[in-house]
């Protein structure tokens, strides 16, 4: 099992979402850390990983125990 953390302005984004949208999230980062699933994508240019959940996206590092979030909010054209 591998734990989640937010950075604090990651927090902040995810707390600022709707419920429905909280909820959906919460739920793709659960079954990435405990399963492995999700639409996962490498980034180019930088460090770290997205997670697709419809239109949200969370940009995350991850080591062997921990899965660090530090962007979680809407695709737009500079969410990369």
């Amino acid at each position: 099992m591998t734990t989640v953390i937010f950075t604090s302005q990651a927090a902040k984004d995810f707390d600022a979402l709707s419920k429905p949208a909280r909820i959906a999230i919460a739920k793709a980062l659960d079954d990435y850390a405990m399963k492995g699933e999700g639409d996962i994508k490498k980034l180019s240019g930088r460090d770290g990983y997205r997670l697709r959940i419809g239109a949200y996206r969370v940009i995350f590092s991850e080591d062997a125990t921990t899965i660090l979030a530090i962007y979680v909010g809407r695709r737009t054209t500079t969410t990369y």
